[in-house]
Parts: C-alpha cells; structure tokens; sequence
C-alpha cells in the first residue's frame, strides 16, 4: 500500500508515519511533503498512489489549492487542528478528517474505512470507483455546525429532515435542530430507504419517528411523529400508496 503525507510540520509528519506503519505492515509511505507546490508538482507526475494524507493548512497556502491545480488520483484522509474546514474537505476527494491530535483509534477507523471501500470496488485504485461507492453507500453520519463548533448525528439518531424557507433542517431524537448543507433531493439519495421515507416535498421521515397514522382527506395521511413536528406532517396524495408499502415492508 503506497501512501503520502502532506504536513508542513516535520514532527507531525513522522508521528503520522509511524502512527500508519503501526496499523498497516506493508505500507510504504512512498513521499512527504511540506507545500502546496511541491504537492502539485508530485500529482502532475501522476504518480500512483493508494491513499493521501493532506494537512489542510500548509507553509504556502490551503491544501485545497491542490485540488484546483492538478487532479488527485487516490482517495485523501485530511489532517488539521481546526475543524472549521471539515464541510469543505468532504468536497473533494475526502473518505475522513482526522484532527490533530490524532488520536490512533480514529486514525484506525479512518483506515478501516479506506480498506472497505477498496475492497468493495475489488481493489480499484481510480479514485472515481472509490468514490463512487463511498457516495453510493448509505450515510452513516450527518455533519452539522453548533455554537461554533462541529458535530456528528448518527443516521440512527435521526426523526426526520424538513425544508423551509430555502434551507435544509435536521431533527434528532432529543429534539435538536441543525442547518444542513444538503437539499431534500440529495438527502432522498443519501439515506437508507429501508429507513427514511420522503412523504411530500417538505419533509423525509425515519419509520422510528412516526407515533400515529391518521386518515386525511383525499386519500392522504396525517402523520403525529416524536419528537413533536407543530405543523400538519401529510403524506402526499401521490405517495400514500407506496408508503404504505414502505411501512409493510
């Protein structure tokens, strides 16, 4: 397995090296690198490579410029203390973010997730076939902001995701609310449909969120989810009947 490290901090490098040799024994850790521009020059070789680690803020710039400049063959795990770039680096080429100090149990989790993909593209090393089966599997985490901060809600966590007003809202269990990125339409594409159920427009539910299930007029149905939703949650007219089938399946 060849890997890079892109950290402009030379202990950090060599702690990141060890760290990896630690997990994986036959990792060669083919290059280290301390800039953006020797970065490029590194892709522009296109030299083939497993799997990348990118600190994001570097001695000439933002990793990010990178990506602007060249094409990254291989799949990036980023590395950085800050985490206010996490939305950002899941644009690219990102599997995870790692913050320093990294901590080896999430640097484990991070690798294990690098090998399942591999293996379930049967050993592809294009990014593009990585990539698109991380995007094709279910998510597992939603990455939202709070008080200044970043945090994850697990999909298992999760009642329901509902518009309004142009923007994207999540609600967990506890009843708490965040902003998301993501559209309604990229979310029906995101989550597991065994679990998530869009009802009309506004609104996609998780099965473990719906309390009561009422008659409505039209043929419609009137949904009472926990944690409480103060508007009328309807079925459409044109999704009742494959609802009904998504309860009973």
């Amino acid at each position: 397995m060849k890997v890079v490290i892109i950290e402009d901090e030379s202990p950090a490098a060599n702690r990141l090296e060890r760290m990896v040799k630690e997990e994986i024994s036959e990792v060669q850790v083919i290059r280290k690198m301390d800039s953006v521009e020797e970065s490029i020059d590194f892709f522009r070789l296109e030299e083939k490579v497993d799997l990348v680690f990118m600190d994001i803020q570097l001695a000439d710039g933002l990793s990010f410029e990178i990506f602007e400049k060249v094409k990254v063959n291989a799949p990036v795990i980023f590395t950085t203390a800050y985490d206010h770039y996490a939305i950002k680096a899941f644009k690219v080429n990102s599997i995870d973010y790692l913050l320093k100090p990294i901590d080896e149990n999430d640097l484990r989790s991070a690798l294990k997730k690098h090998r399942e993909l591999v293996k379930a593209t049967e050993g592809a090393l294009d990014i593009k076939a990585v990539l698109q089966h991380a995007l094709t599997e279910y998510r597992r985490r939603f990455l939202v902001k709070s008080a200044g901060r970043l945090l994850f809600i697990s999909s298992s966590d999760v009642s329901y995701f509902f518009s309004e007003e142009g923007m994207t809202f999540i609600v967990n269990s506890e009843n708490e609310r965040y902003i998301l990125e993501q559209t309604l339409e990229e979310l029906e594409n995101q989550v597991d449909p065994r679990e998530f159920f869009r009802i009309n427009r506004k609104m996609i539910v998780s099965s473990s969120s719906i309390d009561r299930i009422e008659p409505y007029s039209n043929n419609r149905l009137q949904l009472t989810l926990k944690p409480y939703f103060a508007e009328e949650v309807i079925v459409s007219r044109h999704r009742t009947s494959e609802f009904k089938h998504w309860l009973d399946s």
